[in-house]
């Protein structure tokens, strides 16, 4: 599995940068080798890429979104890859996008543009497009602020009106 972690700082409220983000639609527009991104539903895009020659379609469910915060999602089909997008507020005008993604290389190209720091560098390309994209614009293109609560994890505790307890995944039987 290979890890991607990069930043960029970009001059539009916190609020502006998350509100774009939101948008996949707009993505082709900014990152290299995104050639459609189709909202089926509110956690659910389809994705059309071709990167160093090799189209690849997929889909990824949104596993978390809060406003202003934070995006994650996981592929559900096609190579492994997940990630999430974390929107910190600097000042009032400023907004660090940090970006964590996981994929699994498949085949020769994308092992060798893995090891190589290609696809590190294309990411860092991405988040410097988006950059110029939306100080360019100086407002979004349009906005979802509905949240998404993230799946439950194993050890995570929830309450109810018998006071605190772990969450059990469906199926599973609690620990005795």
């Amino acid at each position: 599995m290979t890890t991607i972690v990069k930043s960029v700082d970009v001059e539009v409220p916190v609020h502006t940068a998350y509100n774009q983000w939101t948008q996949f639609t707009t993505f082709p527009r900014f990152m290299a080798g995104v050639r459609r991104v189709d909202q089926l539903s509110d956690t659910m895009t389809h994705w059309d890429t071709e990167i160093a020659g090799v189209h690849r379609e997929f889909d990824a469910r949104i596993t978390e979104q809060r406003p202003d915060e934070r995006i994650a999602w996981r592929a559900v089909d096609g190579p492994e890859q997940s990630g999430v997008v974390t929107f910190h507020r600097l000042d009032d005008t400023h907004t660090r996008v940090h970006l964590q993604m996981e994929f699994e290389p498949s085949g020769f190209t994308e092992l060798a543009g893995a090891a190589l720091g290609l696809v590190e560098r294309r990411v860092q390309g991405d988040l410097d497009r988006f950059k110029t994209f939306i100080e360019a614009r100086g407002q979004e293109t349009g906005a979802w602020r509905g949240h998404i609560a993230r799946p439950p994890q194993a050890g995570d505790v929830r309450f109810t009106e018998h006071g605190p307890g772990p969450v059990h995944r469906p199926g599973q039987s609690p620990a005795r």
